[in-house]
């Protein structure tokens, strides 16, 4: 496998790594939240770069369901990113004071509405390319080709931490955060820090899951239509 390629995924995982470890605010502290957030676009700029090829394609993407789709989630992805650097800056302790004496209460909203429509774009950027993923991680443990009894093992794990992530989302009030509501319920990291990630990671499980299956069966159909 392309070592080019290794790396660039390697770039990739370690970005989403750093944007759920940048969530957990209250247990990091100011200095380490602004280094893994300085880390994460870093690594966004060398993503960028990677794959600068996309955007001189825009214009020709295909009008088809999936394509449109796939830009949007990028785009929107792009506006979150966005938001999230401009607020950073903003609110920043590191930076001069000239700059943070803009970061006001809403501009921390903004920044946590935007980090946590980030967790869920991500996800969503991740189902779509889960089929890529899944291949990588076959060749890198030297699996055979698709076992049925692997896959629906694979399917049943996948609607087990769907299922999770309905509930970690209520857990985490996500459906506030996603809305910029105004609220005292944070999590509690005294009372435990791996939780808050294994509500995290199961709420980005859900979303990839429900993208990719979602996608599959909008292929079926357009199969079965183009079969019709």
């Amino acid at each position: 496998m392309n070592s080019v390629f290794l790396l660039r995924l390697a770039f990739d995982l370690t970005a989403a790594a750093l944007l759920l470890f940048g969530l957990s605010y209250w247990w990091l502290g100011n200095a380490a939240h602004e280094l893994a957030g300085t880390a994460m676009f870093l690594l966004l700029v060398v993503h960028t770069v990677f794959n600068r090829r996309f955007y001189g394609r825009i214009a020709k993407t295909r009008r088809e369901a999936r394509d449109l789709f796939n830009l949007a989630v990028i785009l929107a992805l792009l506006v979150a990113m966005a938001m999230l650097l401009v607020t950073s800056v903003l609110i920043s302790n590191a930076l001069p004071d000239i700059l943070s004496s803009f970061g006001g209460f809403t501009v921390r909203r903004i920044h946590t509405l935007a980090a946590y429509w980030a967790l869920v774009i991500v996800a969503v950027h991740l189902g779509l390319r889960w089929p890529l993923i899944m291949g990588v991680t076959r060749s890198l443990l030297g699996l055979s080709a698709p076992n049925p009894g692997r896959s629906w093992a694979l399917r049943l794990a996948a609607l087990a931490i769907a299922i999770h992530g309905v509930w970690s989302a209520f857990e985490l009030g996500l459906g506030g955060k996603l809305a910029m509501q105004v609220s005292l319920d944070w999590w509690n990291f005294e009372t435990s820090v791996a939780g808050f990630f294994i509500h995290c990671v199961a709420v980005a499980g859900l979303c990839m899951a429900v993208t990719h299956y979602a996608l599959k069966w909008l292929q079926r159909r357009e199969r079965t239509a183009r079969t019709a």
